[in-house]
């Protein structure tokens, strides 16, 4: 396979005009952490991304950064916690659940993914803090979209277009991002033996009560198994976030207690310990690739948050698989047993009664083969998507065959 190394913006450029002459299709890649996700792309030649790793501009005091596409995540996380700040929507690693290199990726591949973690109920996702970037079209063409302050689009925004759509609308050279302080305390409120559908209830309620809630999720106790250090032989667990100044957080946590009480009397986990169990809460690490279900397929879905949990007890019951919560019920992680079609069929049709969509994480190349990775679209929807990528890449240069089964042909 032939592989493009370019070293600015202008071999980007070089390269897309070159594959266009010849109709040959580019892989753009980073650090190739989340490859594994999607279709194959229907391509020989990899356009290499890490050599743009350079950090262009940091601003502390104004909360931007602006890098370039191919810049470590783990670099610029450690970049940021230099100066107590982070990215408020807690970009997921998905070396934990796909079994690959212990790196977390790029930029780039941050923002054409678009997984955002636990807080995601409160700050938004990636797309909502992604205020600028400069990139490469289909017609190899240099463009830019947003810029470095908040109120900066006029027009289309196309850089909510690019966040998320797994590189096949442009190719990503330069990114600027708002970055927000951390929270100078947190504490976890840990709610024991509630069953799914009560546990939802309880995350309701603190989400919609005015103490500031910054994440909530649901643990069903076969999920636990140890992988959880903090967590480790308890029972069904639900957990509700507060972030924020200390006196604040103690304050809001004591009181929001007392409104959760009939759900269930409530421990709580301080700083360090918290912070543990939400990050692999985010890096779905109970379905880790390492783990007892190493070898099951994994699937992500979002849904409504009233529809979550009953979708999910739904799911474990029928297949015998194990679901995590996120986001009050609104994200579900679910761990299927193998499958020809990874329950593909079934389980995108509970998805659509409730007005959610399914992506089919974790699973192995034949599966992948079979059955529709993302979830497809309906047919309005498809067509707004096709007229979306035309004004992109008519020439479908980038990631060609990655979002629909059979588009690689």
């Amino acid at each position: 396979m032939e592989s493009l190394r370019p070293r600015d913006a202008s071999d980007v450029e070089s390269a897309v005009r070159e594959a266009l002459t010849t109709n040959q299709p580019l892989e753009i890649i980073g650090h190739a952490t989340k490859r594994a996700i999607g279709h194959v792309s229907a391509t020989n030649a990899v356009l290499d991304l890490s050599a743009l790793d350079s950090v262009t501009l940091y601003e502390p005091h104004e909360l931007v950064l602006t890098v370039q596409a191919g810049a470590s995540l783990h670099e610029v996380q450690a970049l940021l916690a230099g100066k107590h700040q982070e990215f408020a929507f807690e970009p997921m690693n998905t070396a934990t659940l796909l079994g690959t290199s212990g790196t977390e990726g790029t930029l780039g591949g941050m923002i054409a993914a678009g997984l955002a973690g636990p807080r995601r109920v409160k700050a938004g996702g990636v797309r909502d803090h992604l205020l600028g970037l400069h990139a490469v079209s289909g017609f190899g063409e240099s463009f830019k979209a947003g810029g470095r302050v908040v109120k900066n689009v006029t027009g289309y925004d196309l850089c909510k277009l690019v966040a998320g759509s797994w590189g096949t609308l442009a190719v990503m050279t330069e990114v600027t991002l708002k970055v927000m302080p951390k929270a100078e305390a947190e504490t976890t409120l840990v709610l024991s033996g509630l069953d799914d559908i009560r546990a939802g209830q309880a995350m309701t309620t603190a989400l919609g009560s005015p103490f500031d809630v910054s994440a909530a999720a649901h643990l069903p106790k076969p999920a636990l198994r140890g992988a959880i250090d903090q967590l480790a032989g308890g029972d069904a667990t639900t957990l509700i976030r507060l972030e924020g100044i200390a006196s604040s957080v103690a304050h809001r946590a004591a009181t929001l207690q007392r409104e959760l009480a009939p759900f269930a009397a409530a421990e709580r986990l301080e700083g360090a310990s918290s912070a543990a169990v939400w990050a692999s809460i985010r890096d779905v690490t109970p379905f880790a690739a390492s783990g007892p279900l190493g070898q099951w397929p994994v699937w992500r879905i979002v849904c409504p948050p009233a529809a979550g949990t009953g979708l999910g007890q739904s799911l474990a019951r029928e297949t015998g698989g194990e679901v995590i919560y996120d986001w009050g019920g609104g994200l579900i992680w679910a761990a299927l047993p193998p499958s020809d079609d990874a329950h593909a069929t079934s389980l995108r049709n509970k998805v659509d009664a409730v007005g959610g969509h399914a992506t089919l994480i974790r699973a192995s190349d034949a599966v992948r083969a079979a059955v529709d990775v993302f979830h497809p679209l309906v047919r309005g929807v498809a067509a707004l998507n096709g007229r979306i990528k035309s004004g992109f890449d008519p020439q479908d240069i980038f990631n060609r065959g990655r979002l629909s089964r059979g588009a690689a042909a």
